[in-house]
């Protein structure tokens, strides 16, 4: 048996090396198991996540299911009172009258967003017999997504290994020991959720429904925020979980909901879930799926198929979109490798270099993205696909005012572009029901999106019918952000075929801001209502003011998405009429203002912020995520967003620090931008949930805001990326803010706009190398901040006043060779 083991484990290490190269490179450890839950390591298929805690004698793995949300499909005309108000508001803000206009705006408000919900929890309770554990490790390996505890107790080796396959569509844990017979194991699920659990062919199932309506966690005022009764039937979707043990030697016997193992030498748990999702607009009850089979088959076809073929699988799978894309940071600085997750954090915190930390971080982002975004029509939500609270933080939903979207500010440049299809189908979604609230809100054409959304395409503002703050449950741009993603699919993929399908939801999208834009005493279009999520200004002295007349963020979010429109148009040689109508309309637009301390203002007017230091920056979006304005082609307006930065500070939010990590790198500032992303590595502990003060990220590496939201993880791996490479107004910008701190380094397999697939390196601060691959053929232009020359071409750059350039035809399928000119 020694011998088997010994041939198994050096096949399987073969097996990993083949796939994988350098395993031990990218790997989160730690010498305990997890007391928090930000401290369990995360596993996902797209569909299924897991928390793996890593205890020794009672395993907690805490499961989700991408669509397992409270509520149904969302009611038309919600609030048939809302239109009433809006010439009321614009009359008010004619006059200035922005109290009035505040109170207004609370007249058009909606019901809340529905809420992600947790699915349940797999506990492994272990017949230890009380003793203490030995040589104890739990780790996840980001090259293969396995998660691995392993420990000695008595002289007997335990190892749990556990990974989420997408082929397989579920989970697959292994329990093994390196002696026979010495595994003794209880099963058993819980839910926090309404469910019955049973005992049915050897395996537990727990059937259950979800809540018809769940009140946000800032809520309070309400008796009962969680209602499972529904007087519609047609709120409240079933679930099933089901888990599937096989063993190898030993019994196994049911204990009343409970199963049994007994001296075991291996078993392989089979876990897989569904839900009666059928989509946004399906009654998920009386038009639902069938979740006990959708639950079932996945089972009954992996438990017929070897583990080691199962865990070939699932590499091959998530190695297939991991291993395009590589960094290596100043490989001459001491590798901290082996030292456990949350020591390099503290050291790291103390000063202490580690540029493998900042590297492992940044390929955090990207498995994280791979782990959540694959389910269709299901996004990566606030917390991607984990989550183990019923009334999670802020509903665990789609907040459109820049969480939704920064979540995929990595999934092009990052080399992800297929992993952009949940929100590609998304969008699709509110576009249906945008369309509606356009109508019944504001009697406007095209369609719109607030503030929230849910699994459901919610589209109203939110706030409870009054209740809550304008300042956020009345935003109106969510619609031309969301769009913005469509458009950018098409410039990295070139995909003219695709865009064809998506310009009449781009074009949607302008046509509500057409209807939405009114002109001001000056002659310019303006929004109103208006804000600038989520701040506050002072007026008439220190009363404070959130409605208002042409936020500098409506005014940047419409002007880029009428020039993406125009784009589109003029790409698919369409729509001649409707381009000259979005272009007079830009023409129009409130231009961007300069304040009296040289700053890009944020309102119509000078107005003085009531928090200057505010985690928002929403209105320099047209630096970023937009490139309206950027220090090559509209100086003044880079300037002025620089000092915006500098009066904002350098401290923020997990996810606020990594905007303005993407945004100091527009400004090629590469010293300032790797500040803030050194601040999004501060070690942040769990229960320090005042999210006014400063994040970072949690031991598992999850974003800290805090509490714990994805954005900051994606929004940190873009701005990596941002740093080292850059592809708006249609040039690849070779290390356009790279940080001193990096001296030497490579970065392989991203992507730029106009699918081109980029290779860098770096010594002593300077490109040594680079490579550019044509995946579609095409004029390529490149900026770099020293002469070079296209290998083979034999094109040198030329000299101007923004660095060296060189513009050439590229073939498909072709590389091209980029050295300095020495």
């Amino acid at each position: 048996m020694m011998l088997y083991n010994l041939l198994r484990k050096s096949f399987l290490l073969l097996f990993l090396f083949r796939f994988v190269g350098y395993a031990q490179d990218l790997k989160l450890q730690y010498n305990q198991p997890a007391v928090e839950w930000t401290e369990a390591l995360p596993i996902g298929n797209g569909t299924l996540g897991a928390m793996v805690f890593g205890r020794i004698d009672s395993e907690l793995i805490q499961l989700n299911e991408a669509t397992l949300w409270s509520g149904g499909p969302v009611q038309k005309n919600v609030n048939p009172d809302a239109f009433k108000n809006l010439a009321l508001i614009r009359e008010a803000l004619t006059n200035e009258d922005f109290e009035k206009a505040y109170a207004l705006t609370k007249n058009m408000q909606g019901a809340y967003s529905e809420s992600f919900m947790p699915l349940g929890d797999l506990i492994l309770t272990h017949d230890f017999e009380g003793q203490k554990a030995a040589s104890y490790n739990r780790s996840l390996d980001l090259q293969t997504g396995l998660a691995s505890t392993s420990f000695n107790i008595k002289g007997v080796n335990y190892k749990r290994e556990i990974f989420a396959s997408a082929p397989a569509q579920c989970i697959v844990i292994k329990l093994s020991a390196d002696q026979l017979k010495k595994l003794s194991v209880t099963i058993d699920a819980s839910s926090l959720l309404r469910n019955q659990k049973t005992v049915q062919n050897q395996s537990v199932v727990l059937k259950g429904k979800a809540p018809s309506h769940v009140d946000p966690n800032y809520i309070d005022y309400n008796k009962e925020p969680i209602v499972y009764e529904d007087a519609s039937g047609c709120r409240g979707m079933r679930f099933e979980l089901i888990i599937k043990p096989v063993i190898k030697d030993g019994v196994m016997n049911s204990d009343g909901n409970k199963l049994v193992i007994k001296n075991a030498s291996e078993i392989l748990l089979f876990v897989s879930a569904a839900t009666s999702f059928n989509g946004f607009d399906k009654c998920p009850d009386s038009e639902g799926k069938d979740e006990h089979k959708f639950a079932e088959n996945p089972i009954k076809k992996a438990v017929t198929k070897k583990y080691d073929n199962l865990l070939k699988d699932h590499v091959a799978d998530f190695q297939h979109f991991f291993n395009r894309v590589s960094l290596k940071l100043n490989e001459k600085e001491t590798d901290k490798s082996n030292l456990p997750t949350d020591t390099r954090l503290e050291q790291y915190a103390k000063g202490e270099k580690d540029t493998g930390l900042e590297a492992l971080f940044f390929q955090f982002g990207r498995y994280l993205l791979i782990s959540c975004s694959r389910t269709h029509n299901v996004p990566a939500n606030l917390q991607g696909i984990w989550n183990n609270k019923l009334r999670a933080p802020w509903s665990s939903n789609y907040t459109t005012n820049i969480n939704l979207q920064m979540n995929y500010w990595p999934v092009e440049s990052g080399s992800l572009s297929e992993l952009f299809f949940p929100l590609d189908e998304f969008i699709k979604n509110v576009s249906v029901t945008g369309t509606e609230t356009a109508k019944s809100y504001y009697h406007a054409n095209g369609w719109v999106v607030h503030h929230n959304s849910d699994i459901w395409a919610m589209t109203n503002p939110v706030g409870d019918f009054g209740k809550g703050d304008p300042m956020w449950a009345n935003w109106y741009m969510g619609a031309n952000w969301l769009s913005r993603h469509l458009w950018e699919h098409y410039e990295y993929t070139g995909d003219k075929e695709y865009l064809k399908k998506v310009y009449p939801i781009i074009k949607g999208a302008a046509e509500f801001s057409l209807d939405w834009l009114q002109k001001n005493k000056d002659g310019y279009l303006v929004t109103m209502p208006s804000t600038s999520p989520e701040n506050k200004y002072f007026y008439d002295g220190k009363k404070q003011g959130t409605v208002t007349t042409a936020s500098t963020m409506d005014i940047g979010i419409i002007k880029d998405l009428f020039e993406n429109t125009v784009k589109a148009s003029k790409v698919l040689g369409t729509d001649l009429e409707f381009r000259q109508k979005v272009n007079k309309a830009s023409d129009q637009l409130l231009p961007f203002q300069i304040g009296n301390k040289g700053q890009l203002l944020e309102w119509y007017k000078d107005f003085e912020e009531e928090d200057p230091h505010h985690r928002h920056t929403s209105h320099l979006y047209a630096l970023h995520p937009a490139n309206l304005i950027a220090p090559l082609k509209t100086p003044d307006l880079a300037a002025a967003a620089k000092k915006t930065l500098e009066l904002r500070g350098d401290d923020g939010t997990g996810w606020s620090l990594a905007w303005k990590v993407n945004m100091w790198a527009r400004l090629l500032d590469g010293n300032h931008a790797y500040r803030l992303f050194k601040n999004q590595l501060r070690l942040t502990k769990e229960n320090n949930t005042e999210y006014s003060r400063h994040g970072g990220c949690y031991p598992n590496l999850f974003d800290a805001h805090p509490p714990f939201q994805i954005d900051g993880n994606f929004a940190g791996t873009a701005g990596v990326i941002e740093m080292l490479m850059q592809s708006q107004n249609k040039k690849i910008h070779l290390l356009p803010a790279l940080p001193d701190s990096w001296t030497d380094g490579a970065i392989k397999g991203i992507t730029a706009k106009g699918n081109f697939t980029v290779d860098i390196k770096w010594n002593d601060g300077k490109m040594s190398q680079a490579k550019i691959v044509s995946n579609k053929g095409g004029i390529c232009a490149v900026r770099a901040g020293e002469p070079f020359v296209i290998e083979k071409l034999n094109i040198k750059s030329e000299k101007s006043s923004i660095g060296y350039t060189v513009v050439f035809e590229t073939k498909k399928g072709t590389s091209y060779t980029i050295k300095p000119v020495n």
